[in-house]
């Protein structure tokens, strides 16, 4: 190994582990969840299965169905414009990528800004896809019996998320909903499939991530650790600024949940990158992207302890935006807004 280790780092090394196991299992405790008790409401993107009995428990709040991954929490703005929005922001992000590779060749990958840019970039494509996908669907499905098509589009769109917004008021007793016609079963029992579930993971990873490398970029690399390999430049303030900024235009549009458990992805993905450092210099490279991730000093725990630490405000922080949206937007909108739960 190229990579000297001294005793310190296995704490280091200890952190790191601590925070993907945990994450592991708080995804293991809610992820896995499908139905709902007296105590909690699940947030899970696993589909509720029906009792032997042929009833089907109340679907948690946030359960995910497949059309709000393709249509807006505007009731009155067309899905066509989500389309738009979100190949906009890919389109312009995959020319920032470029011109950032052009400046500096492939080895701007070492970097986490370059990881996160990328996971947005990916998590545009999957949406861009996913709602034309979903805008085809929707007008080339037949329609109900007694349903005009425009009423079909409106009910699907607000029925989604009614069926979404169940508050469970009984402490006792299960909620148990009889679905009463094939349709009403096909469209109760309908979620989002992998790509609908990979979605949305992203997009909560997103979430904290780019609040994480802009408010480092901004708050402790441009005023204290500049330098020729971290500097600020058109092109490194575009870098940090586009991926927050197209994402919280997507959040103010989309009808996807933000719920807190998630943030276990977002720890896992920057686990994987201190995994990536250190199999990097273990391979012989020297240079460190940053340096509160060097190894071979004795701050190395406290600063890995740190970084660990802060990724719960940094999601906090994007929990808060979704919240903030969720709250006070339909108070200004009544009767145009329909909350993300």
């Amino acid at each position: 190994m190229a990579l000297v280790v001294y005793w310190y780092d296995f704490i280091c090394f200890g952190v790191v582990a601590a925070a993907f196991i945990g994450s592991l299992w708080v995804l293991w405790k809610k992820e896995a969840a499908s139905r709902c008790d007296e105590e909690s409401v699940y947030e899970s993107l696993l589909e509720a299965r029906p009792d032997a009995d042929g009833f089907i428990r109340a679907t948690p709040r946030a359960h995910v169905g497949s059309n709000q991954l393709w249509t807006s929490c505007w009731i009155r703005v067309h899905p066509g414009w989500l389309v738009l929005t979100r190949f906009v922001s890919f389109a312009v992000m995959a020319g920032f990528l470029v011109w950032d590779i052009v400046e500096w060749d492939a080895s701007i990958f070492v970097y986490y800004t370059e990881w996160t840019f990328v996971l947005v970039m990916v998590y545009f494509a999957l949406g861009t896809a996913i709602s034309a996908y979903g805008c085809w669907v929707c007008f080339t499905t037949p329609l109900p019996e007694n349903s005009l098509r425009d009423e079909f589009v409106k009910t699907d769109v607000e029925e989604g998320r009614i069926a979404n917004s169940v508050t469970y008021q009984a402490k006792n007793v299960w909620c148990k909903i009889k679905l009463q016609s094939h349709y009403a079963q096909e469209e109760f029992q309908r979620r989002a499939g992998f790509w609908g579930y990979l979605m949305q993971i992203i997009y909560q990873t997103c979430g904290g991530a780019v609040i994480l490398t802009d408010i480092v970029f901004w708050l402790v690399i441009v005023p204290f650790l500049s330098n020729s390999h971290l500097g600020l430049n058109m092109l490194m303030g575009c870098m940090h600024t586009v991926n927050a900024v197209f994402l919280i235009v997507d959040t103010l549009f989309n009808s996807l949940p933000f719920p807190w458990f998630r943030l276990a992805y977002f720890v896992q993905w920057s686990c994987l990158y201190a995994i990536f450092q250190w199999v990097l210099h273990a391979c012989g490279f020297t240079w460190w992207p940053y340096p509160f991730l060097e190894l071979n000093t004795p701050w190395a725990p406290l600063w890995y302890f740190s970084m660990a630490v802060v990724h719960i405000p940094c999601y906090g922080t994007y929990a808060l935006i979704v919240k903030a949206k969720n709250s006070i937007l339909p108070r200004l909108f009544p009767h145009d807004f329909v909350r993300s739960y």
